[in-house]
């Protein structure tokens, strides 16, 4: 069935859109936690995630907790853990270690 081109609006086209093309905005096969970290390192770090290292959930009395190492496409890595009902993670960066 053809829509009539009057009965589509320009701004709901655009939306369509920027919700295809863009995927910041599409939902990921990660765990939430997950693409959060990913948006906070982003945002406070100008990381972008090459890939996750260790990730792991747990439970700390009733709290959820979240770890994870992350590098960066360009080389960084940085160790990120949270425990709720914290909000952000706690990211620190994993300095050279000389053995």
């Amino acid at each position: 069935m053809k829509v009539p081109a009057k009965l589509v609006s320009p701004s709901a086209v655009l939306f369509a859109g920027i919700m295809v093309s863009s995927p910041a905005l599409s939902q990921s096969s990660d765990p939430a936690w997950v693409d959060d970290l990913r948006l906070q390192l982003q945002a406070e770090q100008q990381c972008e995630v090459n890939y996750f290292i260790n990730m792991r959930e747990g439970q700390l009395g009733a709290h959820a907790t979240f770890e994870a190492r992350v590098q960066c496409t360009d080389g960084r890595m940085f160790d990120a853990s949270k425990t709720e009902p914290a909000g952000a993670f706690t990211i620190t960066a994993c300095g050279t270690e000389i053995c």
